[in-house]
């Protein structure tokens, strides 16, 4: 293998073919349009099984929050902040391994070896979870289970925009991550079963079997995943020649820079990202907002404040998950039509904090469930805004690497500090934190405000350049397109 800053000359190869179609006839109008929804079939199938893949993701990072309901704590032996400990390690390796992981990822090309392989490994960890003993055991586990976990969502988020246009983004990443109030949703639903149903089983505690069945579903998944994921346009086995020829003209037709595939190196992405000082705006304004959502790590917690005992807390966790997913599907849809995003973000940020205000007023259970659902429905907010970061970093795929797992990573950060907002002597109305939320939905929203503003400049600019016909090489990524607002 070449060097991880080998320039990629291979698939440079691939778009000169493809811009000579040897021996490729090229398809008439009336018969492109049938090519390019079965290719959009085909790949929508195929790119299903990532949803699967992000809901065990996620499975696996609540495991914790829903073993803790019956008996994790005591049964290791935690004490004071250990248990908010445990949740934020896993953070660390998040933050420190997503940047090379894409990198290396822009190298390989082969995201459908790459990420299963990932898979396989967080499963492993996660089944070991079960057999730890003490608050040293679980530590050590979480913080590998980080490491392990960091490649994938934005590995996944990498894909999706080597193979969609800017206006099949938004819905394609919103499906992508509706694994998590997927996971969110129906992995209390499995919890409670195992954890009622497994208590004592081999002389094992229920908390127990769930790490153990959880974290064996995973590794099963991931050796099927290995078979079914794409890798990229230039290099994807399963793919025709004409389809592979539309799926490169599909990004040049959409006007940026992802169809002059892979001409710069990963230290040259790297370099491309660190210095776009839009990176560390967004990163920065991603870690606000993850504070500010930090409430999903104590779901089945602020659920428990309702009184029911740990079966009903963890099945009433569901319903504002399944309306989270709903709620993302349709707002996300509905963002690729109208060709807009930061408006949507904002409505959902707005409800989000409707909720917190809501559970911040009363102790009634009616309305404290009630302010569940709309605070589980942030993740629609959050889903469209990946869409937007993908649409504003349309250029270099080697940049757009190492942006995506920039912001991901940093915004981690937020998740950290998050899992200390949440003290249990703060319980049961959680005032304090929920008034942590609020503010910091605040900041982030009048962050993004600002990045959007000044997106829609830089708009102005690009259509005065172009109406003049001057300086064109000038304009870089953003000629012949727009940033979407």
């Amino acid at each position: 293998m070449t060097a991880l800053n080998d320039a990629k000359t291979d698939s440079t190869d691939a778009i000169d073919d493809f811009k000579l179609l040897p021996g490729v006839p090229r398809p008439v109008a009336c018969s492109r349009d049938d090519l390019e929804k079965r290719l959009l079939r085909k790949l929508d199938l195929r790119m299903s099984i990532i949803v699967v893949i992000y809901t065990l993701n996620y499975v696996s990072l609540s495991s914790s929050r829903n073993a803790r309901l019956q008996g994790f704590e005591q049964d290791l032996h935690l004490q004071g902040q250990q248990y908010a400990t445990i949740l934020s390690i896993l953070f660390v390796g998040y933050i420190i391994m997503q940047v090379p992981a894409n990198m290396f990822l822009y190298w390989l090309e082969r995201p459908s070896v790459f990420l299963p392989s990932c898979m396989l490994v967080w499963g492993a960890i996660s089944a070991l979870t079960g057999i730890t003993k003490n608050y040293t055991g679980v530590l050590l586990a979480r913080f590998f289970l980080g490491f392990a976990e960091a490649p994938f969502y934005p590995g996944a988020l990498f894909l999706i925009s080597q193979w969609y246009k800017r206006d099949e983004l938004a819905l394609r990443a919103a499906l992508v991550s509706c694994g998590i109030p997927i996971s969110n949703g129906f992995g209390a639903l499995i919890a409670s079963g195992i954890l009622q149903g497994m208590q004592g089983k081999l002389g094992q505690a229920a908390w127990r079997w769930l790490f153990y069945i959880e974290g064996s579903i995973t590794m099963f998944i991931a050796i099927c995943a290995m078979f079914i994921l794409p890798d990229l346009p230039h290099n994807t086995k399963w793919l025709t020649p004409e389809e592979k020829a539309l799926a490169i003209s599909r990004l040049a037709e959409d006007g940026d820079g992802r169809a002059e595939l892979w001409k710069k190196t990963t230290l040259q992405g790297l370099w491309d990202a660190v210095s776009d000082w839009k990176v560390w705006w967004f990163s920065a304004a991603f870690i606000v907002q993850l504070l500010g959502q930090s409430f999903y790590a104590y779901f089945p917690t602020l659920s428990a404040t309702m009184g029911y005992n740990t079966t009903v807390s963890l099945l009433l966790c569901a319903p504002p998950w399944v309306f989270s997913t709903m709620a993302a599907f349709a707002l996300s849809r509905y963002s690729d039509k109208k060709q807009k995003r930061y408006r949507y973000f904002v409505a959902s940020n707005a409800l989000t904090a409707l909720g917190f205000l809501i559970s911040i007023c009363t102790m009634n259970t009616a309305a404290r469930y009630i302010s569940l659902f709309l605070m589980a429905q942030v993740y629609a907010g959050y889903m469209v805004l990946w869409g937007w970061i993908n649409n504003t970093f349309a250029g270099e795929p080697a940049k757009r690497a190492v942006a995506i797992a920039l912001i991901n990573g940093l915004a981690n950060i937020g998740n950290i500090i998050g899992s200390y907002v949440w003290q249990s002597h703060w319980g049961p109305t959680y005032r304090y934190s929920y008034a942590v939320c609020i503010a910091t939905l605040g900041v982030s929203t009048g962050m993004f405000g600002g990045m959007h503003l000044y997106l829609k400049r830089l708009n102005k600019e690009i259509a005065r350049k172009e109406q003049d016909a001057k300086d064109h090489e000038k304009l870089g990524d953003a000629i012949g397109s727009r940033y979407l607002l």
